[in-house]
C-alpha cells in the first residue's frame, strides 16, 4: 500500500509540478499570472479535442491509430491552446498594462467556462449517457511506462511506472533552475523581475523577456492539464474534474521559494497530501477535508517562516504584480 501511496502522489504531484513550474518562470519576470488553473484547464480540453477528433477517425478501428500522431496531435493542440492563454495575458499586461491580478483570475474564469463549453459539447456529439468523454486509446499511448518497472519491485512501481510527460515535468523543472541560476538567460530574465528599469537601461528588452516568460510558462503549465487528462484520469474528461489544482500549484511556488527544482519534492508532497485520505481507513468526511486542507496550512507557514527570516533569495521578485511603465524610468 505504501508504494502504491507514493505511485500516485507522484501522478497527482505531476500537474501540480507543471503549473508551479509554468508559474515560477512567470514570475521571475515580474508578472502574477493568477490565470494559471485557466491555463491548464484549456491545456487539457485542447488536448482532449485534438485526441477526440483524430481518436473519432478510427471509429471502429481504433487499433489502426498511429502512436505517435495519438501523441503528437494532442501535444501539440495543448501547447497551441495554452500559449495562446499566455499570449492574451502577456498583451494585457505587458503591452496595455492592465491590472496583473484582474487579468489572471479573469483568465481563469474564462479557461474553465471554455474548457467545460468544448467538454460538454463533445460529450453531446459522442452521444454519451456519463457528463463524460473518454479517449481510452489515445490515453493508452500516453501511459506506457518504462519496459523494465515491472522487472524492478516496488522502485519500479513508485519511479518507473510513468508516461512520459511526468519525466518531462521533472526535466523541464531541472531545466528551468539551472537555466534561471547559471545562464545569461536567467540572469536578465531575474533582473526584469528584480528592476525592469534597471534592466531596461543596461539594454535588456523587458517586454521580450515578459512575453517569452509568460508565454512559455503557459505552455508548461497546460502540459500540467494535458497530464492530468491523458495520464493520470486515463483519458476521461469531467467537466469541473480538474478541481483546485490549478491553486495548488500556484501555493506550491510560495512553498518552494520560487525555486523551481524544489518545487519537485513540493508537488510530490501536496500530491500525496491531497489523497492520503483515500489510504487510511474509517475517517469521516469532515476529516478528509481538513486533511486536504493541510497543502493550504503548509503554505501559508511556509510565508510566516520567510517573512520573519527575511533573507531575499528566499523572497519574491521585488517587481512582481507591478506593470513597467518605461516612461516613468
Amino acid at each position: 500500500m505504501i508504494a502504491t501511496l507514493f505511485q500516485r502522489a507522484i501522478m497527482q504531484g505531476i500537474p501540480l509540478l507543471c503549473g508551479a513550474t509554468g508559474e515560477i518562470l512567470t514570475e521571475k519576470s515580474g508578472n502574477l499570472n493568477l490565470g494559471i488553473p485557466g491555463i491548464m484547464y484549456v491545456g487539457g480540453i485542447s488536448g482532449v479535442i485534438g485526441g477526440f477528433l483524430y481518436e473519432s477517425s478510427f471509429m471502429g478501428h481504433k487499433e489502426d491509430m498511429n502512436g505517435f500522431l495519438a501523441i503528437l496531435i494532442p501535444l501539440v493542440c495543448c501547447v497551441v491552446g495554452s500559449l495562446l492563454m499566455g499570449l492574451i495575458y502577456a498583451f494585457l499586461t505587458t503591452t496595455m498594462r492592465a491590472n496583473q491580478n484582474v487579468t489572471g483570475l479573469a483568465l481563469t474564469t474564462f479557461g474553465v467556462g471554455f474548457g467545460n463549453f468544448f467538454g460538454g459539447s463533445l460529450i453531446k456529439l459522442t452521444g454519451s449517457s456519463m457528463p463524460s468523454i473518454t479517449l481510452s486509446k489515445t490515453s493508452e499511448f500516453f501511459c506506457q511506462s518504462l519496459p523494465i518497472a515491472e522487472d524492478l519491485g516496488w522502485f519500479g512501481q513508485i519511479f518507473l511506472s510513468h508516461g512520459f510527460l511526468a519525466y518531462l515535468a521533472i526535466i523541464l523543472a531541472v531545466g528551468t533552475g539551472v537555466m534561471l541560476k547559471r545562464t545569461r538567460v536567467g540572469l536578465h530574465l531575474r533582473a526584469v523581475g528584480e528592476s525592469p528599469a534597471t534592466a531596461d537601461a543596461a539594454g535588456i528588452n523587458v517586454g521580450r523577456y515578459k512575453y517569452a516568460a509568460t508565454c512559455i510558462g503557459s505552455v508548461i503549465a497546460g502540459l500540467g492539464g494535458l497530464y492530468y487528462v491523458m495520464d493520470y484520469a486515463n483519458g476521461i474528461w469531467s467537466n469541473d474534474a480538474f478541481g483546485d489544482r490549478g491553486w495548488l500549484a500556484i501555493a506550491i511556488v510560495i512553498f518552494a521559494l520560487w525555486k523551481p527544482n524544489l518545487a519537485i519534492p513540493a508537488s510530490i508532497l501536496f500530491g500525496g497530501l491531497y489523497i492520503v485520505h483515500n489510504y487510511i481507513p474509517g475517517i469521516d468526511f469532515s476529516t478528509q477535508e481538513l486533511i486536504k486542507m493541510a497543502p493550504y496550512v503548509l503554505t501559508i507557514l511556509v510565508l510566516i517562516v520567510i517573512s520573519i527570516i527575511d533573507r531575499r533569495e528566499n523572497q519574491p521578485p521585488a517587481a512582481l504584480g507591478l506593470n513597467y511603465f518605461r516612461e516613468e524610468r
